[in-house]
């Protein structure tokens, strides 16, 4: 372009400023050549970039550009450690520069309502306080290298079933003290360039058509004054969402919202002024993406080394009787579990990153020396069926393995249909076939260690009978070394759990009602979310949210 971006909406005619409230392809934002307008590309996601450059989709289906998987916010809500989100955040600016994008659309912070919310692993915890704070540090990270961050979905969005239907009706200091604080605290300290709104109705107006939310809460309380986004296809009525304070729908839905929005102001039912401000938000965000230097290569393996780091200090110890952990080298182990041979590392759906490497256990175990951390691998037995189940023949031969090793090693979690984008998980249990292979192991070899992945909580009715339990969560790329660098003692396991997980789902104070299957979900339990019931409540947990 041969003249600078333009940056005043107000240059632009009715006709440009309402076309430019709408995206022109599934990740890019429309460009007005003849007004010096560029365009500007959005892409996933909050643990690692998703840039796809050829069938694209919102849903995770179509191949995208490798990328480093940095742990979920699931795991890296447990380090506790802004700073560290910070680094990371940055490392996630740098990768979405070398791929040409300029907004990244997280990091994900609604609040674990439920443990059965299919989307529990991009989000970061019970609590605000702690999901805005790590938020605010991953989004100041995203923005010191020019990549703009977009906080999301905002907001009261809590589950997936009828997700672009389903009306969160909740009183207002539910809604501030427990749905709105992560977003103000982001706001407010790391002043993100642009939020996206999300699919479902707030009290009965869609959220980005909700002028409460947009405009007396977001942008003249809190002082954003960034670019509303709709999540993809989250856009209701065009002229509503200009109203409201809604910026730019995605993804492409042609010209008709520019027409209508034309004739709203011809017919006296819009202000031109409304346009044009929503306007400016969009064309702030093009100029900054137009001002910003050609892409340029990262370091692969430092971020790969970064994401091990944090995986390392996101893993949590939940039990260590007899300090059996850590293993001293040499110690012979049995190695069980599906989940041990093909990781489980990030969530499905939107977010789903494809990644630089992948390790895994049995690969870094069998291959001895330095990438076993010492420990020697007796042998790998699957031990149950992917998508649950178990026979005794796959438990036959994992209690045989076990009996013959110094220390038995479980791998066992949550599988790729339990936690996805646009499925609530049905129960809080693993799937079929673990629990009784867990309790044969210990049984055969009561030295046994139980790794556990996932991005939400789950029963364990074996918990008190296993010896040692440590949580892996959803740690990214290099979630497997960082696994074992915890095992054998090279790290020092400093992860705290960022939401409670009780001794059963019935124990949940929304689990009468969750998820709403009717067009209305009433927030019954109010503030008493997460460790705000149980505490109050007096109810016995398995293990207590931090």
């Amino acid at each position: 372009m041969e003249h600078p971006a333009l940056t005043d909406a107000t240059d632009l005619t009715l006709l440009q400023a309402a076309a430019l409230l709408s995206g022109a392809s599934a990740w890019d934002s429309r460009a007005i050549p003849a007004a010096n307008v560029p365009s500007f590309v959005m892409s996933d996601g909050p643990h690692g970039v998703r840039r796809q450059l050829g069938d694209a989709d919102h849903l995770g289906i179509a191949q995208a550009e490798k990328a480093t998987c940095f742990p979920t916010a699931s795991a890296l809500a447990a380090t506790w450690n802004p700073e560290l989100a910070r680094d990371m955040g940055e490392a996630l600016g740098l990768e979405a520069r070398s791929l040409g994008v300029d907004v990244l659309l997280g990091p994900g912070l609604n609040i674990k309502r439920s443990p059965l919310c299919g989307r529990n692993f991009e989000y970061f915890s019970e609590d605000p306080i702690l999901a805005g704070t790590m938020a605010a540090g991953l989004v100041d990270g995203i923005q010191s290298t020019g990549t703009a961050a977009c906080p999301k979905h905002f907001a009261v969005n809590s589950q997936e079933l009828r997700r672009m239907a389903s009306d969160s009706i909740v009183d207002e200091r539910t809604m501030r003290e427990i749905y709105l604080t992560g977003f103000e605290i982001v706001c407010r300290t790391a002043r993100p360039r642009a939020i996206m709104s999300s699919y479902n109705l707030v009290n009965g107006t869609y959220a980005h058509e909700n002028k409460h939310l947009l405009t007396d809460i977001l942008r003249t309380e809190w002082g954003f004054d960034g670019m509303v986004v709709s999540d993809w296809g989250g856009s209701n009525s065009a002229v509503a969402a200009a109203r409201a304070g809604g910026s730019l729908e995605m993804p492409a839905p042609g010209l008709v919202g520019a027409r209508q929005i034309v004739a709203a102001v011809e017919a006296g039912q819009l202000d031109a002024s409304d346009v044009y401000a929503r306007a400016q938000e969009v064309l702030t965000v093009a100029a900054a993406a137009a001002g910003l230097p050609a892409p340029t290569p990262y370091d692969l393996d430092g971020h790969h080394a970064l994401a091990t780091r944090i995986a390392a200090e996101a893993i949590t110890l939940l039990r260590n009787e007899n300090d059996l952990l850590p293993l001293s080298a040499g110690t012979s182990v049995a190695l069980i579990g599906d989940l041990a041979d093909t990781p489980r590392f990030q969530g499905s759906g939107s977010s789903q990153v494809n990644p630089t490497r992948v390790e895994s256990p049995r690969e870094l175990l069998e291959a001895g020396g330095e990438a076993s951390r010492g420990l020697v691998c007796a042998g790998y037995a699957s031990g149950y069926e992917r998508h649950g189940g178990t026979s005794d023949a796959l438990i036959a031969e994992a209690v045989a393995l076990a009996a013959r090793a110094d220390v038995a090693l479980v791998y066992v979690g949550l599988d790729e249909l339990a936690e996805s984008e646009g499925l609530d998980r049905l129960h809080m249990r693993l799937p079929e076939g673990q629990d009784r292979l867990i309790e044969a192991v210990v049984a055969a070899n009561p030295r046994t260690v139980v790794v556990l992945t996932g991005g939400a909580s789950v029963e364990m009715p074996w918990a008190s009978s296993v010896p040692a339990l440590v949580n892996g969560y959803l740690t990214g790329q290099g979630g497997a070394g960082a696994m074992l660098d915890v095992l054998s003692g090279a790290v020092n396991p400093s992860g705290r759990l960022a939401e409670t997980y009780a001794l059963s789902y019935e124990d949940h104070p929304t689990a009468a009602w969750y998820p709403a299957t009717g067009p209305l979900s009433y927030y019954r339990e109010g503030p008493f979310v997460g460790y705000r019931y149980f505490t109050t409540a007096g109810v016995d947990v398995a293990f207590p949210f931090g």
